[in-house]
C-alpha cells in the first residue's frame, strides 16, 4: 500500500483519491476493497488523460488525406444542417465564436451584417460593445479579453511603411494568453508582406480583430520565386478572424503577367459563341509599384491549415492573385456574411477553396471572382453550404478530382438556397480520366439560375489542357440528387457526360424548369452519356438522354470492394 500510495502522489490529482482512500480505510466493512478502488481509480485518471492528449494532438495535427486511403462515407445521406452533424458544429462555434469582447482605440468594430438564417445556423451572437479606455502599451485587459493592438507593437498603417513585423510581435504576444484579440484597427492600412500566424503551441480561441485594411505587396523581392499563399493561419484551435475590414491581395499584377499556358476550365470548349470568336482579353492592371517580373506562383490571399474550430466572419477579401480564401486539413468551419470580389476575367481566382476539410458551413456570403465561387476537392465530408450569392464566376464545383491517376472522396455534399447570375456553371462535378475513389451523396437544391452559361454538368472527363490521353478508369459518382433548380440558360441546361467504365449511378432530378436565352452563344439540347437515375417530376426542357434504372453491370467502384 505504501509503495502504491508513493507512486500516485507522483500526479497532483491523485490527492483526492487518498482522501478516499483515508475514509475507506476507517470503514471495516470497505477495508478489504480501498485497495483495488484505489486501483480501479488510478486506472481510469490515466485512461482519460490519455484520451485528452490523443484528443489534443487530433486536433493540432489533423490526419492527411493520402490518395491510397479509403473513402469510408456513408451512403444514402446528405448532410444537412437539420442533422446532428451540424448540431455538434453549432455546439462547437457557439464556445467562441463572437464571444470575446474586442475595442480599437477611437472606433468600436462593426457586427457582422443581419440576415435572415434558419433558426438552427450557428451564428456567434452580437458582441457588447462598449467603451473602454485608451489602451495601455503591449497589450491590456478589454471587458474578458486581453487586447494587443498591432499600433502598439509599431505598425504605422499609413499604406507605405512594411508593418510585418509588427503584426509578427503583436501575434507572438497574443499566442500566449488563451482567448486574446490582436486588433487591426480601423481607419488604418497596413502593408504587410508574406506572414504566418502559427500554432501549435499558442492558446485557444484567439481573435483577429480585423477593422483596417490589409494590402499586399507588389514588389517582385518580397515574393522570391514565388509563395503558395500571402497570409496563413496553421495549427491553431478556436481561432477567429472577424471584423468590417478588408484584405487585399492587389492581385491585377499577377493575373496579367499569366502565361498563356495556364490552366483554362474544361467547359470552355462547350461554349460556342455566334461569332465562332471568343474574346480571349486579359484583364488590365489597374496599376502597380512592380519592379521587374512577377513570379509565376501565385499565393492565396488567406489560407488555414491544420486547424479545428475556424471561424470566418464579416470581413471582405478581394483581388487575390489567386484563390481568396482557402481551408486545407481543417476541422469545423463557419464561414458566413464575408464578401469576396475580383474580376470575372481574373484567371484561376477561386472565391472559397475546400481541401481535406470536414464538418464545414458557409452561409449568408457574396462570393465575386473569375473561377469557382466554392471549390471542393478531394478529401471533403459533411459540407453544407447556403443562401449565398455566387457572380461573377464558374459556379460551385466539386473537383477537379482524380488528377495524375490519384484516389479522391468526397461525400455528404449539400448545396441550397443559392443564387447565381451570369455564371459560366451553375453546379458541377468534374473529375479526371485515370483516377479513382468515389463521390458520393451529394445534394444541390433549389439553386436559382439567372443567364448561366451550363447550370448542371458533371463531367468525368475533365482535362485542362489542350489535350489529355484516355483512360478507362475514373472516380466514381452516385447519389447525386437535383432538386428544384429554375432559371434561364444561354448554352446548354444539362451536361451529365459520364465514362463507359464508372457510368455516373443514381442520378435524380426533380422539379427542374430551365428556360433557354439566346444570347451570344449557340444552344444545345441537353446531354447524357452512361449517366443512369430517375427523373422524378417532368423537366423543363425535357431530359430523355438520362437512363432510367441502374447499369447492366455494376461498374460502380465503392470504396468497400476497393478496400477488400
Amino acid at each position: 500500500m505504501k509503495r502504491l500510495e508513493a507512486k500516485l502522489r507522483s500526479r497532483w490529482w491523485i490527492s483526492k483519491l487518498e482522501d478516499v482512500a483515508i475514509i475507506l480505510q476507517a470503514s471495516s466493512f470497505f477495508s478489504q476493497l480501498d485497495l483495488h478502488v484505489v486501483t480501479w481509480c488510478h486506472w481510469w485518471f490515466r485512461k482519460q488523460m490519455g484520451k485528452k492528449k490523443r484528443r489534443r494532438k487530433e486536433m493540432i495535427e489533423p490526419r492527411k488525406h493520402s490518395p491510397n486511403r479509403g473513402c469510408t462515407a456513408r451512403r444514402g445521406k446528405h448532410w444537412r444542417q437539420s442533422r446532428q452533424t451540424s448540431a455538434s458544429l453549432s455546439k462547437k462555434k457557439g464556445s467562441h465564436g463572437g464571444s470575446k469582447s474586442h475595442h480599437v482605440s477611437g472606433s468600436n468594430p462593426k457586427a457582422p451584417p443581419s440576415h435572415n438564417a434558419s433558426p438552427s445556423s450557428p451564428i456567434p451572437p452580437k458582441p457588447k460593445e462598449e467603451i473602454i479606455p485608451t489602451p495601455p502599451k503591449k497589450g491590456y485587459k478589454g471587458s474578458d479579453s486581453v487586447i494587443f493592438n498591432v499600433l502598439d507593437f509599431g505598425a504605422k498603417g499609413n499604406g507605405e511603411s512594411d508593418d510585418t513585423k509588427a503584426f509578427e510581435d503583436a501575434w507572438v504576444a497574443a499566442c500566449k494568453v488563451e482567448g486574446s484579440t490582436v486588433m487591426v484597427p480601423a481607419d488604418y492600412v497596413f502593408f504587410v508582406g508574406p506572414i504566418s500566424f502559427s500554432g501549435p503551441y499558442c492558446q485557444p480561441d484567439i481573435v483577429f480583430q480585423l477593422d483596417g485594411t490589409i494590402m499586399a505587396p507588389t514588389d517582385h523581392r518580397t515574393w522570391g520565386k514565388g509563395l503558395l499563399q500571402w497570409i496563413q493561419f496553421t495549427k491553431l484551435i478556436g481561432v477567429t478572424i472577424r471584423g468590417s475590414g478588408i484584405i487585399d491581395g492587389r492581385g491585377s499584377v499577377w493575373w496579367q503577367d499569366s502565361s498563356f499556358d495556364e490552366p483554362i476550365d474544361d467547359e470552355m470548349k462547350l461554349i460556342i459563341p455566334m461569332n465562332k470568336t471568343r474574346d480571349e482579353a486579359k484583364p488590365t492592371p489597374v496599376g502597380s509599384n512592380l519592379e521587374g517580373k512577377i513570379p509565376s506562383i501565385k499565393p492565396t490571399a488567406l489560407r488555414f491549415y491544420g486547424s479545428f474550430n475556424v471561424t470566418v466572419t464579416g470581413i471582405t477579401i478581394q483581388n487575390s492573385p489567386q484563390c481568396h480564401l482557402k481551408f486545407d486539413n481543417c476541422v469545423g468551419v463557419l464561414v458566413h456574411d464575408i464578401s469576396v470580389s475580383s474580376p470575372g476575367n481574373s484567371p484561376n481566382t477561386d472565391g472559397i477553396h475546400l481541401q481535406n476539410s470536414k464538418d464545414v458551413l458557409i452561409h449568408s456570403t457574396s462570393l465575386s471572382c473569375g473561377d469557382d465561387c466554392v471549390s471542393i476537392q478531394t478529401g471533403c465530408s459533411n459540407i453544407y453550404i447556403h443562401n449565398v450569392n455566387c457572380w461573377p464566376g464558374h459556379g460551385i464545383s466539386i473537383g477537379s478530382l482524380g488528377k495524375d491517376n490519384t484516389k479522391a472522396c468526397v461525400s455528404n455534399i449539400t448545396v441550397r438556397d443559392v443564387t447565381m447570375h451570369n455564371t459560366m456553371n451553375g453546379v458541377r462535378i468534374k473529375t479526371w480520366q485515370g483516377g479513382s475513389g468515389s463521390v458520393q451523396n451529394v445534394l444541390f437544391s433549389n439553386i436559382q439560375m439567372s443567364e448561366v452559361q451550363l447550370p448542371i454538368v458533371i463531367d468525368q472527363f475533365y482535362c485542362d489542357k489542350a489535350k489529355c490521353s484516355n483512360q478507362t478508369s475514373g472516380v466514381a459518382q452516385s447519389g447525386i440528387d437535383y432538386e428544384k433548380i429554375r432559371g434561364t440558360y444561354t448554352v446548354k441546361p444539362v451536361h451529365f457526360a459520364c465514362s463507359d467504365n464508372q457510368p455516373c449511378r443514381d442520378v435524380t432530378l426533380t422539379t427542374i424548369e430551365l428556360k433557354p436565352l439566346q444570347e451570344r452563344y449557340h444552344l444545345h439540347d441537353p446531354f447524357c452519356w452512361q449517366t443512369f437515375g430517375e427523373l422524378k417530376t417532368p423537366t423543363s426542357p425535357p431530359i430523355g438522354c438520362l437512363q432510367i434504372g441502374k447499369p447492366s453491370s455494376n461498374r460502380v467502384q465503392y470504396e468497400e470492394n476497393d478496400s477488400r
